[in-house]
């Protein structure tokens, strides 16, 4: 049976970390790190996983610096709202809460946060940079599984990964993060051709898919690293009566995949955990920097 990769756990270590870091450069930096995150609108999930961040940011020190606009807002308003959080040198980091309401082009405004308090790694020049391997803010999502990997002992070096899912969210980043560790890497997508016979070959395999439960037995080798970055709500179960709750499930099916795997990551407690943890380190590493402090968090950042 596979080692399970407890995001949870890993989280909380590293949430202990960052206190540390927080409070033994407080003194010195004269304020406490800042973070941004601007919500538009009221979509329900974008509501919870801002009021995570917010907690996070509380347990360790951060102080939250965000804003909320109606959804009704416009492009003009929310782009001021970006400039005054780029100019305020209380804030280390910000992040623009997707998705955006209709009508409102994330792409313009996610170019105007200065990249140096890009707390989402997403910016067009922080993306260039991993691609250089030069340092600054990381992808959260893929920099988490970087540091899953990394402390389960996953040796990368000289192995075969492959990622299912391209987006610049997840996949063109982790591919990158995983080449720079030495593996050799191929990406997947949609319209790739006998998928199966592709994923078969990975030492570690990553789906990041957005497909509910796509990736099964067939699709992985015996003893394979797998981590499944997907989460979907799943309809309740009717044949488990009417106080049934929906399910989360995600881009691989657990069930058929952890007896043959050498380690896993669960849905819910995998990656989820460590992408908002990866926001923090993304925060507090701005705030050293921008105040003149060392860098304590440099292993956190591939």
């Amino acid at each position: 049976m596979a080692t399970r990769l407890d995001g949870r756990q890993l989280a909380a270590q590293i949430e202990q970390r960052l206190q540390a870091v927080v409070a033994e450069r407080l003194a010195r930096a004269g304020r406490p790190p800042g973070l941004a995150v601007l919500r538009v609108g009221d979509d329900p999930a974008s509501g919870v996983y801002v009021a995570n961040k917010e907690k996070a940011c509380t347990r360790i020190g951060i102080t939250n610096l965000g804003a909320h606009l109606s959804a009704d807002t416009p492009a003009a308003e929310v782009l001021t709202t970006i400039q005054r959080l780029n100019a305020d040198p209380a804030v280390d980091g910000i992040l623009l809460q997707l998705p955006l309401p209709k009508g409102l082009d994330e792409r313009p405004l996610l170019a105007a946060i200065d990249p140096e308090k890009d707390a989402d790694g997403l910016h067009t020049l922080n993306l260039g940079r991993l691609l250089k391997g030069e340092p600054g803010p990381r992808s959260c999502t893929p920099a988490g599984v970087m540091a899953l990997l990394a402390a389960a002992g996953v040796e990368l070096s000289g192995k075969r990964a492959v990622v299912v899912g391209r987006s610049i969210l997840v996949g063109q980043p982790m591919a990158l993060m995983l080449q720079a560790a030495d593996a050799t890497v191929s990406i997947a997508h949609s319209r790739t051709a006998d998928l199966a016979q592709l994923t078969r070959q990975a030492d570690v395999l990553v789906v990041a898919a957005g497909r509910p439960r796509m990736v099964g037995a067939e699709h992985v080798k015996p003893g394979a690293v797998v981590v499944d970055v997907g989460i979907h709500r799943l309809a309740p179960d009717p044949a488990a009566g009417p106080e049934a709750k929906a399910r989360l499930c995600g881009d691989v099916r657990f069930e058929e995949v952890e007896p043959i795997a050498q380690a896993i990551t669960p849905v819910p407690g995998g990656v989820g955990p460590m992408t908002v943890t990866l926001l923090l380190v993304n925060t507090v590493a701005s705030w050293c920097q921008r105040c003149g402090l060392d860098q304590p968090l440099a292993d956190l950042l591939p």
